[in-house]
């Protein structure tokens, strides 16, 4: 290009601008694709479960070390369709003082889940508000919203960079929340580049400051084709104060339907 000296200044710039802008554009477009394309191979590898039921361990800690733990049952119903997210039901055995406290889930994709929390001391069954939804679950460090489907399209994604993890390497993508009421203004999560699952989330308050990390842990095929982590540990950076879920064997295909996630069933569990 060939500019002469009598060219005003600022005619300059915004010729630069112009030409640098659409360059820009192109990468933070291939970004995005690039960060949404590595979140779907995750998501979909493990489709086509149907449904499944695992028992587990909660063990919370507080700051200064000190444990306490409970047993719950989670069951998962799988909605194919991806703008219709899974269903999924946490009932709690012990102990004693919560025995049968139950949770149920159903995801959405740009709208807040319905969560309601059944209360046998009061015999009550709780809607969770959409704006609680980031307040603690029965004192741990998982948030309501944690409880619910992780949907493919309730994000919008970014590529941010390969890097080791451990002896894995992994994407490691930004995740933003687009469903109303999150009480994260961004997710950072590591997927392994062997089976493509999540390794690592970090959690950042609305305020921009990280809050928590997600480590998942010893994963197992079923079927040579469901990868499950049989180990989270969620610790709050802010607290110290950490929850860690302990997961037995996963049983699936157990012939679940939408009649057993439905809020009039929670004042029966056993």
């Amino acid at each position: 290009m060939n500019i002469h000296s009598d060219t005003p200044l600022k005619n300059i710039l915004c010729m630069s601008l112009f030409l640098f802008l659409p360059h820009n554009s192109l990468y933070a477009n291939a970004d995005s694709e690039k960060g949404y394309n590595i979140a779907a191979r995750s998501d979909r590898s493990d489709r086509g479960f149907s449904d499944s039921v695992v028992e587990m361990t909660m063990i919370l800690r507080n700051s200064a070390g000190k444990q306490a733990s409970r047993t719950l049952q989670f069951k998962t119903l799988e909605i194919p369709d991806e703008s219709v997210g899974d269903k999924g039901l946490i009932l709690f055995r012990t102990p004693k003082d919560i025995e049968g406290t139950a949770l149920l889930s159903h995801a959405k994709i740009l709208k807040s889940d319905d969560q309601w929390l059944y209360l046998p001391a009061l015999k009550r069954v709780k809607r969770i508000s959409s704006r609680n939804k980031s307040g603690p679950f029965v004192g741990s460090e998982f948030a309501f919203e944690d409880f619910t489907a992780s949907e493919l399209n309730k994000f919008s994604y970014k590529y941010l960079r390969k890097e080791n993890c451990g002896k894995l390497i992994c994407d490691v993508i930004e995740r933003i929340p687009l469903y109303e009421n999150s009480g994260y203004k961004k997710q950072i999560s590591w997927v392994d580049n062997s089976i493509y699952q999540l390794r690592k989330i970090e959690f950042y308050d609305r305020k921009g400051s990280l809050l928590k990390e997600l480590i998942l842990l010893d994963y197992r095929v079923y079927d040579q084709k469901y990868w499950r982590p049989h180990k989270l540990k969620m610790n709050n950076i802010q607290t110290k104060k950490s929850s860690d879920l302990i997961y037995d064997a996963y049983k699936f295909n157990l012939g679940l339907t939408d009649s057993d996630f439905v809020k009039g069933r929670l004042t029966g569990l056993r």
